[in-house]
């Protein structure tokens, strides 16, 4: 390592890692953001090498996700799932995956746990919905499909468990960061009921899954909103994208104390 590479390492740790790309500011520590998939309070970098690797995640999770969503809401009278499989291990799963990596890198562990994890998720979709090479849904269903639905209905029930938790990280951070985790937690909880609640042929129930479908199509939006937020700056955009912070929140509590002051 080169002594200025020293240098920036030693910056970086004095300032504690967060992520802090494209915003100049002396607050020695800034509010929740979605943009850089923080949750709560963190320090900015004033010297580092690393660009905010948090948009490229939250883009990768949203496209993918837009594709799956709309095929369980029957779009176009869609019914055959295997379109996702490309953006599900390319975009979706490896691009979210090395965000979630570099996330690490800056020092980010809830953007890391998240990413990270999400790009594992769809891999893991991929993996499933693969014809032939993997032979997943192909021995599951030898005996009809009830026990595929079962089993991928678990597997989805799983994700919303794991989503819940990163759900309540985010319950002190903005509104845009909220609502993407609560949308996603209940596409996952409808499409695991949905799976798992089945007709006498074993069927899924569609009309629970196209409910399902809708909340990840808005998760899916609200990702590519937090994205935005997170690419748009002065330096690039002629509005900066409103996020709107809990008042609960630490920034929140900050505006509301400040409003009294000056009341005073």
């Amino acid at each position: 390592m080169s002594h200025e590479e020293h240098e920036v390492a030693r910056a970086a740790a004095r300032f504690g890692y967060g992520p802090l790309a494209h915003v100049n500011t002396a607050e020695s520590r800034l509010p929740a953001f979605g943009g850089e998939f923080q949750p709560g309070l963190y320090r900015p970098v004033s010297d580092r090498k690393f660009a905010n690797p948090a948009p490229l995640g939250l883009c990768g999770f949203a496209l993918t996700t837009f594709v799956l969503g709309a095929i369980n809401m029957g779009t176009r009278n869609i019914t055959e799932p295997s379109i996702v499989i490309g953006p599900a291990f390319g975009y979706g799963g490896l691009v979210q995956l090395l965000a979630g990596m570099w996330e690490m890198a800056v020092g980010n562990t809830f953007g890391a746990t998240a990413l990270s994890s999400y790009g594992g998720f769809w891999i893991a979709v991929g993996i499933i919905l693969t014809p032939g090479g993997f032979n997943i849904e192909s021995t599951l269903t030898v005996n009809g499909p009830r026990e595929f639905n079962n089993s991928f209905g678990l597997f989805l029930m799983g994700w919303f468990i794991f989503t819940f938790i990163l759900l309540l990280c985010t319950l002190r951070s903005t509104v845009a960061f909220f609502s993407l985790f609560f949308s996603l937690d209940m596409a996952f909880l409808l499409l695991g009921i949905g799976y798992l609640v089945q007709d006498a042929s074993g069927a899924p129930t569609t009309s629970i899954i196209k409910a399902g479908g809708f909340f990840a199509l808005l998760a899916a939006f609200l990702a590519w909103y937090n994205a935005l937020a997170g690419i748009a700056d002065s330096s690039n955009s002629f509005f900066v994208i409103p996020v709107a912070h809990f008042p609960w929140s630490e920034k929140g509590m900050e505006r509301r104390t400040k409003a009294e002051r000056e009341t005073v």
